[in-house]
């Protein structure tokens, strides 16, 4: 899913942000993505894709 794989890029370079301006400390960073991947593989991850798509779809495009 296209979708998919641009959010992972955005939430992707946004913690990379967070951890230049050491805004978020490299611990945190593994707690994080590591919340995030076992989400993934979860029961809640449809819930949290449809939940995504509906946002996606809510946001109005030119």
């Amino acid at each position: 899913m296209v979708f998919s794989i641009s959010a992972l890029v955005v939430f992707g370079a946004l913690l990379g942000l967070l951890l230049r301006y050491r805004a978020l400390t490299a611990g945190a960073a593994v707690v994080a993505l590591l919340f995030g991947f076992y989400l993934a593989r979860s029961n809640a991850a449809p819930t949290v894709d449809q939940f995504m798509s509906a946002l996606r779809d809510a946001i109005p495009s030119k």
